[in-house]
C-alpha cells in the first residue's frame, strides 16, 4: 500500500524546499515528491498535514549506557566536577536496572524521530538493546587511560570489547585528550587505519582542557592528584589540545569532534590545514547542562565542514530529541535557517556513520524515515515546535 502525505512544505535536505508537496512512500521507502497541485495525485487519497516533513534524525553522539543516571548529575557545575559525579555515582548500585533506563532510553529516541545514533560504550551492556532497536547504532568503544605504561592492557580491553560487540558495527576509540596517553592514541590509530574504522573523541568541552595542554595548569592537575594518578610525564604543548592530539591520528581517517565548547578560531585553522576529514558533532543542551555554555557555532558556518548535531546522555540532558537541539541552537544563534541546521541534523550525520546510501535525506529509494514538524512559523523553528514520527 502506497500513503501519501502531503505538508505546508517538505525538506528533502539534498533538494530544495516543496511548498504544499507531497511525498509518496511505500513500506517506508520513498517512491515519489510531488510538487503542489501535481496531475498524478488527482486520484491519489492524500493525507494532508500541518507543518514540514523532514527525514529520520542522526543523534551522532549519545551514551546509552549511562541512561540510569538521569537527573544524577548538579547543572551548570562544570565538566570536571560532572566528571566527578559520574565516576562517584557509577561506582554505587544503580538505584534502577540499567538495561531497563537503556530500553526506555531508545524508545524515547525512536519515538522522537531517531533512525541512527553514534553511541558511545565503556561496557558491552548496551548491546542487547541495540541488537533488538528498529534504530541503527554505530558502538565508539570507548578507551580511557592517560598512564602511558598501561596504554597496551587498556587497548587490548578495548579490542576484545570492540570484537564483542560484532556483528554490530562498531570502532575502538579514545575518550578525550585529557584522559588518553599519546602511545594510547597511537595503538588507536593504527588499529582504526587498519579497520578502517571511524574515529570519535570527546573536544575541548571544557576550557580546563585547554590550560592542561596550553600550559600543564588549571582543575585537571587536582582532578589526577585526587585519583592519585600520577601525570608528573606529561609536558606542556604551548598550544590547545586539538592542536596537539591531531598529528597523533591517521591523516585520512574520518574523524568526529564532539562538543567543541570551547574551541577557537586558530583551532579550527589548524585543523583546516591539517587536511584531516574532520566532523564536529554540537550537543547544546548538554553543553548548557554541563558548562552552561554554547560553541561559537558562527565560527565553523563557513569554512566547509560536516557539521553534526548529538544529545549526549541522560546524565546531561533531559531528553534524547534532536528536535530539542535544533531548537536550543535556533534560539541562540537566531541568524541560523532550518534549510541549513536539517542538514546537520540528518544527512551530514548519516553521511559520517556511513548510512547515507539509506538515511539522511528524501531521495527515490531510501528508507530514511518520516518526521513531521508541527507548530512552525513557515519554515522557522517557534519554542512550541515538536516532532511526531510518521514512518
Amino acid at each position: 500500500m502506497v500513503n501519501y502525505y502531503s505538508a505546508d512544505y517538505i525538506l528533502p535536505v539534498t533538494g530544495s524546499p516543496v511548498k504544499n508537496g507531497t511525498i509518496a512512500v511505500k513500506k517506508g521507502s520513498i517512491l515519489e515528491i510531488y510538487e503542489e497541485n501535481s496531475p498524478a495525485l488527482a486520484d491519489k487519497q492524500v493525507q494532508r498535514l500541518e507543518g514540514v516533513i523532514v527525514p529520520g534524525f542522526v543523534n551522532c553522539h549519545c551514551h546509552l549506557e549511562l541512561s540510569w543516571l538521569h537527573n544524577k548529575t548538579p547543572k551548570g557545575s562544570g565538566l570536571i566536577p560532572f566528571i566527578k559525579e559520574v565516576v562517584k555515582t557509577r561506582r554505587k548500585p544503580p538505584e534502577e536496572d540499567p538495561a531497563e533506563a537503556m530500553e526506555r532510553a531508545d524508545r524515547m529516541m525512536y519515538k522522537n524521530g531517531i533512525v541512527a545514533v553514534g553511541d558511545i560504550s565503556n561496557v558491552i551492556d548496551s548491546k542487547t538493546v541495540k541488537q533488538k532497536s528498529p534504530i541503527y547504532y554505530h558502538t565508539f568503544v570507548e578507551l580511557i587511560g592517560f598512564e602511558p605504561d598501561r596504554a597496551k592492557d587498556i587497548f587490548r580491553t578495548g579490542a576484545d570489547l570492540f570484537e564483542e560487540f560484532k556483528p554490530l558495527k562498531a570502532s575502538v576509540v579514545p575518550h578525550a585528550p585529557y584522559s588518553v596517553s599519546r602511545r594510547l592514541f597511537r595503538f588507536m590509530s593504527k588499529f582504526c587505519w587498519e579497520t578502517g574504522s571511524l574515529l570519535s573523541i570527546h573536544n575541548q568541552e571544557s576550557e580546563e582542557e585547554n590550560k592542561l595542554f596550553r600550559y600543564k595548569s588549571g582543575g585537571f592537575l587536582d582532578f589526577y592528584r585526587d585519583l592519585n594518578i600520577d601525570i608528573s610525564f606529561f609536558k606542556a604543548q604551548a598550544r590547545n589540545s586539538v592542536q596537539s592530539f591531531i598529528p597523533l591520528l591517521p591523516e585520512k581517517q574520518k574523524l568526529l569532534l564532539v562538543h567543541n565548547t570551547y574551541t577557537s578560531l586558530k583551532d579550527i585553522y589548524f585543523i583546516k590545514r591539517s587536511e584531516r576529514e574532520v566532523t564536529f558533532c554540537f550537543c547544546p543542551n548538554a553543553n548548557l547542562h554541563i558548562e552552561n555554555r554554547l560553541p561559537k557555532i558562527e565560527m565553523f558556518l563557513h569554512n566547509d565542514f560536516n557539521l553534526t548535531l548529538g544529545t549526549d546522555s541522560l546524565a546531561s540532558n533531559d531528553n534524547l530529541c534532536i528536535l530539542s537541539e535544533l531548537k536550543t541552537l535556533h534560539s541562540a544563534f537566531p541568524s541560523l535557517e532550518l534549510t541549513e541546521t536539517i542538514k546537520w541534523a540528518t544527512i551530514n550525520g548519516a553521511r559520517f556513520l556511513e548510512v547515507d546510501e539509506n538515511l539522511g535525506s528524501l531521495e527515490k529509494g531510501k528508507k530514511p524515515g518520516l518526521n513531521l514538524i508541527t507548530k512552525m512559523n513557515g519554515l522557522s523553528l517557534t519554542p512550541e515546535s515538536e516532532v511526531t514520527k510518521l514512518v
